[in-house]
């Protein structure tokens, strides 16, 4: 049996669901979407494992600050980023270490294949 599985991702950004959920969304086109998925839609990031980068929905890291989600970056886990609805993800992308030269494989980034 395996006890270890690889991803290919290059980075991975936790996203706390419990802030998502109070903003009402607050992101994408229409201002209804979680800050989680209007970053994995604006990066063109693929499912699962098979993604260059992962942003991941967690329960709660308990900041809870008002009007703002809270998001971590796995590898500069000192550095947390309140993240505040309708912000412009590119700029969102940049301050957590996902833009999208280094997260997309076709534009050179991503881990080798």
């Amino acid at each position: 049996m395996k006890t270890e599985l690889r991803s290919n991702w290059s980075n991975a950004v936790l996203v706390c669901a419990k802030c998502s959920k109070r903003v009402d969304g607050g992101f994408g086109d229409k201002g209804r979407t979680p800050l989680a998925k209007a970053l994995r839609r604006h990066l063109k990031l693929r499912k699962g494992r098979k993604g260059a980068a992962g942003v991941v929905e967690v329960k709660c890291l308990g900041v809870c600050p008002r009007d703002a989600v809270v998001v971590v970056n796995g590898a500069e886990s000192r550095t947390w980023h309140l993240v505040r609805p309708a912000s412009d993800l590119d700029e969102v992308a940049a301050a957590v270490g996902l833009s999208e030269d280094r997260t997309s494989p076709e534009r050179g980034g991503g881990p080798p294949a």
